[in-house]
């Protein structure tokens, strides 16, 4: 437990990663007295694509958050065999950056407009009516935002079962030029790289899998990256810039985002899987929507605008997953070949940002 005397925080926030940081940003510059409360010292890092889709990218210039290192990209390549399909943003760019400029990048802001950071894990969480106690700090308000195994999703009992197969990630980085303006997506029978160009002279690698490769006993990150031919030979050479870092299962689903004085945000949330790149999007636009409800007097409704926020990024992943399984799978690549305003259509829609992003 640690003490805290009688004062009574507006917004406690528990967890401090790009979505945790990013909703105590937004609560301090609503004029809201916010702490954030981190186990873990220093810059976080974590297995992810790490591409921001435009939208992403205009919350964090809304936030006044500024990245030093990062590299612009147009768009998204699929690539399959001999075969690729790009498309294009119709509403700004998308923006790779390394995790761990990202998490710095945050931090700065945040103590730019007053939060504290706390160095804490939190274990237990009550209600007094007045307020939300958290290891006897009370707070009018708790955003949870301490990741996809949310333990206080677990502890609130909000944890729905998955629908489906488990998937998994792992990410590394290279020094090499990217060749490309687009994060390209290689496409296999048993899964998926990500190549996200994070600076001028560098790559991430993100591969994603599921549970039958892990049942072969092939989940090392060379033996997946094997899979792809094309991306194997391109990365021979190249030296690795980070050490290997896994994530999952990926499906997390929770039964509602709002517990009393709760408000869960990004991936304590609940998230599907990585597959469209939208996490930290989303994880933005939650915590904007739930800043707001707070401000506004209105938290039950945050309930509905979260799910009105992630309704088209759960039906896009359901269909692309199921399509992964599906005999008709091999008719995706030439589909997008021959028909790239559908491509375009579909990043115009995850590129798209949100009235709330004009905000300030």
């Amino acid at each position: 437990m640690i003490g805290s005397g009688d004062k009574l925080w507006d917004v406690l926030v528990a967890g401090g990663g790009p979505v945790g940081l990013y909703a105590a940003i937004e609560a301090a510059r609503a004029g809201l007295d916010t702490a954030v409360l981190e186990a873990r010292p220093g810059v976080l890092d974590k297995a992810c694509g790490e591409g921001l889709m435009p939208a992403a990218v205009a919350a964090l210039q809304r936030a006044g958050v500024r990245i030093q290192r990062k590299h612009c990209f147009a768009g998204i390549r699929y690539v399959e065999g001999g075969s690729c399909a790009e498309g294009r943003f119709n509403d700004g760019v998308g923006w790779g950056i390394r995790r761990t400029e990202l998490h710095r990048a945050l931090r700065e802001r945040a103590g730019e407009v007053g939060v504290k950071i706390l160095q804490h894990r939190v274990a237990e969480v009550s209600d007094d009516r007045d307020a939300v106690v958290v290891d006897g700090r009370r707070a009018r308000y708790l955003i949870a935002a301490d990741g996809l195994r949310s333990p206080l999703r677990r502890s609130l009992h909000l944890e729905a079962p998955p629908k489906y197969a488990p998937r998994y990630a792992l990410r590394r980085h290279f020094r090499v030029q990217p060749w490309g303006p687009f994060v390209e997506v290689h496409w296999h029978d048993l899964g998926e790289a990500y190549v996200t160009p994070v600076a001028s002279d560098e790559v991430g690698v993100a591969l994603l899998f599921d549970d039958r490769s892990r049942t072969h006993g092939d989940g090392d990150f060379e033996v997946i990256l094997a899979r792809f031919p094309v991306l194997a030979a391109r990365l021979a050479q190249a030296t690795a810039t980070s050490a290997v870092r896994g994530a999952g299962p990926c499906e997390q689903r929770s039964r509602r985002v709002v517990d009393g004085r709760v408000l869960l945000v990004g991936d304590a949330a609940g998230a599907l899987d990585p597959i469209t790149g939208e996490g930290l999007r989303l994880g933005f636009l939650a915590s904007i929507a739930a800043v707001d409800a707070i401000v506004g007097g209105r938290v039950p409704q945050y309930e509905t605008e979260w799910r009105r926020l992630t309704r088209r990024y759960w039906w896009m992943t359901s269909a692309l997953l199921a399509l992964r399984r599906s005999p008709l799978r091999p008719l995706m690549m030439p589909t997008l070949c021959h028909l790239p305003a559908v491509f375009d259509r579909i990043l115009g829609e995850l590129g798209e940002q949100p009235v709330a992003l004009a905000r300030v």
